[in-house]
């Protein structure tokens, strides 16, 4: 249950040492809710491990990730969407080796089957069913780590609110082996402008910038997850949580594989601080602002530094 503070790791949490702790308003309840909201709120990020999805559904999602990765560029490139970052990434000069596809609504088995259908003539019954899986584990993640921030704040009782204007993407992540002994940039520096994220990796390469301006390396750890804070949580957070950069830096031969399900403010939605994370020590700093707006803002501003305090900054 408690954080390990390891010099130069992000925290780490055992969320399988005590089922009592997941029981909503036990003591352990309550003392977990408090580490994950302090690991949300020093680090942006934190590591975690989580029994409730299945060994064997983790190493079918990336198998299933290299057979993706593998398909023609003709084809990969039909994964459009109108919204920015919702569909397929790939072909930029800046990070060559990157590519990227999302899957939206995979939680559900249409959204799932919509994608499967864009990309492969049968549909893909087996895939879909594996990316079905493995998101709905996900997501219980996300949520069980949104209610214990949110129960820690004092302001449990925006959570169904909350749940109910985000919706789900996942993107599957490849990495192109560099072919060479020193580091490459795989992915560029960034920060995430979902809610949250929940990221799982096969291999090294992961690092998350510290608030000292320290490069983290997050090793892999099996049965563990990456969680991430996003943009839009920080926003509604009024700035209490951090969003930590990160980025993926990779050598050697081997091709990368990553996978992560992202919480996001649906079409329409309005992020806005509720008034209990509004005091004289915690000044409002964020107008109420619709999100899909700001992603487009984003879009269009990439090079810009703190996008969100400019965008939606009082």
């Amino acid at each position: 249950m408690d954080i390990m503070k390891v010099e130069r790791e992000i925290p780490f949490l055992d969320l399988t040492k005590d089922p009592k702790d997941l029981e909503e308003g036990s003591d352990g309840w309550k003392c977990l809710s408090k580490k994950v909201r302090e690991a949300c709120e020093e680090y942006g990020c934190f590591q975690v491990k989580y029994n409730k999805l299945p060994t064997h559904l983790g190493e079918e999602m990336f198998k299933a990730s290299k057979e993706l990765f593998d398909l023609p560029d003709e084809i990969k490139v039909k994964n459009l969407n109108s919204k920015p970052y919702y569909g397929y990434i790939g072909k930029i000069d800046a990070v060559p080796l990157y590519e990227s596809l999302g899957i939206e609504d995979a939680t559900t088995v249409d959204g799932a089957r919509t994608f499967a259908q864009q990309i492969w003539p049968d549909g893909n019954p087996v895939f879909c069913e594996t990316v079905n899986s493995i998101s709905n584990k996900l997501y219980d993640l996300e949520l069980l780590v949104l209610k214990m921030v949110m129960q820690s704040f004092g302001a449990e009782k925006y959570y169904n609110s909350y749940v109910e204007s985000n919706n789900t993407i996942v993107r599957v992540n490849g990495y192109k082996a560099p072919h060479s002994n020193d580091l490459q940039m795989a992915l560029a520096p960034h920060t995430d402008n979902s809610s949250l994220t929940v990221l799982c990796q096969e291999s090294q390469g992961l690092e998350v910038l510290s608030k000292e301006g320290e490069w983290l390396r997050v090793a892999p750890l099996p049965g563990a997850f990456v969680v991430f804070v996003g943009e839009a949580l920080k926003a509604w957070s009024n700035a209490r949580l951090h969003t930590a950069k990160h980025r993926v830096m990779t050598n050697g031969d081997r091709q990368r594989y990553s996978f992560g399900l992202f919480l996001a403010p649906k079409e329409g939605a309005v992020i806005e601080i509720p008034e209990e994370l509004v005091d004289k020590e915690h000044p409002l700093l964020y107008r109420p602002f619709n999100y899909m707006d700001y992603l487009n803002y984003y879009a269009s501003n990439l090079h810009m530094d703190n996008v969100l305090e400019v965008y939606a900054g009082v």
